[in-house]
């Protein structure tokens, strides 16, 4: 057998590869030729098509990224990051007891088809999706306005919003890319349902054609607000396999690829391609029903903290394809502390936590899980669970494992179903609230969100008192007060984030990857190569 170069090998793959898509005519939705001049064309190739383009109908990634480069909010995050600045809102005043907004509008900016954004604009967009004329779809509108009592518009270029109650997360809501940014509503009410898939907004890039399962093709918006984006045209095209992708980057078919596994990753790395890694805006954790033993007490909780080898679980189970946890809050978050330590690997201090509790060696628990994979969880919930029960099984803890479909699974947690949960959380606003309220206060244990029955009177305190907070310094420090005292309480072992991986072709720069999927690719350049590095 002829034993080639591992250079040679490479470039008979990409060479075969090329083949291919010409045989197939498969290189059409790249949106250019194997090894045309890049410039007026970005090429963004991701593993699956979105779902609709229509913000108030949009609830997956997929669609989020396409959104994102046809309309604005009145706010937006800062690029790859969580914080807030303005956008097609200018500026905004906060009453001093919290539930008057004012926000003071961009002025001269129109939608792509030519009407004029306005304050009656925005109005249009949230009695949109308020009822009578919020429908089924529109998944995310309670979450974003069903807080607004009144909606006042004193001049066309001022928009007051009243709130039920104090909110500071508001900002955040209203920078996602679900139901928070602005229609045209001329071409809303003349569309109706068609609006999904010939979207009208005011941002940076403008529709020109979707082929369903391929690809979507934008243009430069030639009179946006912000200055025109350095390329001309956009393509959001679906290449469904990890290694293709990474192959069609490698050939300069495409300029941007996201959704790669870790392997690919370093195949790419070692090739000198630029990777972009995030951890995401989410937790995977083990929970316990702090309601009923053995976890009623706290000091067990913590010795099964403490039995986990999150190291192992990272390197070994998830092959570095998760990002570490120090706590219930992803970095960038308001109120992460990088210097929090987690509780340590200590399985003979687990041991001995568990007998001062009172529990003998052989003590038997349930844990219940999900059967599929999580963005969190790459491995899948079987696996984890799995290699939990080992750790448990050193300090002498006997695991069963019952293992449960999706739906079915969220039946089995109602219940209670078991001692111990493997669950997890993704934030769409990236602010603390969306986790720490929304999973550990004791009014959230009704509605199913605390799941683990989790409840504490400081904590419950300090997190309304955060929700009222405006300014983001004092609502840090309340955050991370409420961390400390949840930490040491432990309603849940903390176990990691997931970890977000793209990569770009040499040249291109300006590229943030965003957490909540809200990627804007109008700053993206092309820059000039001083050296090849591709080998």
């Amino acid at each position: 057998m002829i034993s080639l170069p591992k250079r040679n090998i490479i470039i008979f793959l990409l060479f075969l590869f090329l083949i291919l898509l010409l045989t197939f005519n498969h290189y059409i939705p790249f949106g250019r030729l194997p090894f045309q001049e890049a410039g007026a064309t970005l090429v963004y190739a991701r593993g699956h098509d979105s779902l609709t383009l229509d913000p108030a109908l949009a609830q997956d990634d997929e669609s989020n990224k396409v959104i994102a480069n046809i309309f604005e909010g009145l706010v937006r995050f800062k690029p790859g990051a969580t914080e807030i600045e303005p956008c097609l809102a200018e500026a905004w005043h906060v009453s001093a007891n919290g539930r008057l907004w004012t926000f003071y509008l961009r002025r001269g900016v129109k939608f792509h088809d030519g009407t004029p954004f306005n304050a009656e604009a925005v109005r249009f967009n949230i009695e949109r999706q308020l009822p009578p004329q919020r429908t089924e779809g529109m998944a995310y509108a309670p979450f974003v306005f069903d807080l607004i009592e009144e909606i006042s518009t004193p001049d066309p270029y001022t928009v007051k919003l009243l709130l039920k109650y104090p909110y500071a997360p508001l900002l955040h809501n209203l920078a996602m890319p679900m139901s928070a940014p602005i229609v045209s509503p001329a071409a809303a009410a003349e569309q109706g349902e068609k609006f999904s898939f010939s979207p009208v907004g005011t941002g940076p890039f403008k529709m020109i054609k979707w082929i369903k399962g391929e690809k979507i093709i934008l243009e430069a918006n030639r009179d946006y607000w912000g200055g025109q984006p350095y390329f001309k045209r956009l393509v959001f095209t679906v290449v469904k396999n990890s290694r293709l992708r990474s192959l069609a980057l490698k050939a300069g078919l495409a300029d941007i690829i996201d959704g790669i596994n870790p392997y690919d990753s370093r195949l790419l790395e070692q090739s000198g391609l630029s990777i972009i890694k995030k951890c995401g805006l989410d937790i995977n954790y083990l929970g316990f029903f702090t309601n009923k033993e053995p976890f009623d007490n706290a000091a067990v909780r913590r010795a099964v903290s403490m039995s986990i080898d999150r190291e192992q679980l990272l390197t070994g189970l998830y092959q570095q394809g998760a990002c570490a946890a120090n706590g219930p809050l992803p970095p960038g978050v308001l109120g992460y502390n990088p210097e929090l330590r987690p509780l340590s690997y200590d399985p003979e201090g687990a041991k001995e936590l568990l007998a001062h509790s009172g529990l003998s060696d052989g003590t038997k628990i349930t844990i219940i899980t999900y059967s599929a994979t999580r963005a969190y969880n790459p491995a899948g919930g079987e696996k984890l669970a799995a290699a939990i029960k080992e750790d448990l099984a050193r300090v002498g803890i006997e695991a069963e494992i019952k293992a449960y479909p999706w739906d079915q699974y969220k039946e089995a947690l109602y219940k209670e179903e078991g001692n111990a949960f493997l669950y997890g959380w993704s934030s769409d606003n990236g602010d603390p609230d969306n986790f720490l309220y929304t999973l550990l206060a004791s009014l959230q244990i009704e509605s199913g969100l605390n799941t683990a029955h989790y409840q504490n009177n400081d904590v419950d305190l300090l997190l309304v008192q955060a929700q009222q907070e405006t300014v983001p310094k004092l609502r840090a420090e309340m955050y991370r007060e409420a961390v400390k005292i949840i930490m040491r309480d432990v309603p849940l072992a903390i176990l990691n984030h997931s970890l977000m991986l793209a990569a770009t072709a040499p040249q291109i720069d300006g590229f943030f990857l965003q957490s909540n999927g809200n990627i804007s690719l109008a700053n993206v350049k092309n820059i000039p190569l001083i050296t090849d590095n591709i080998k």
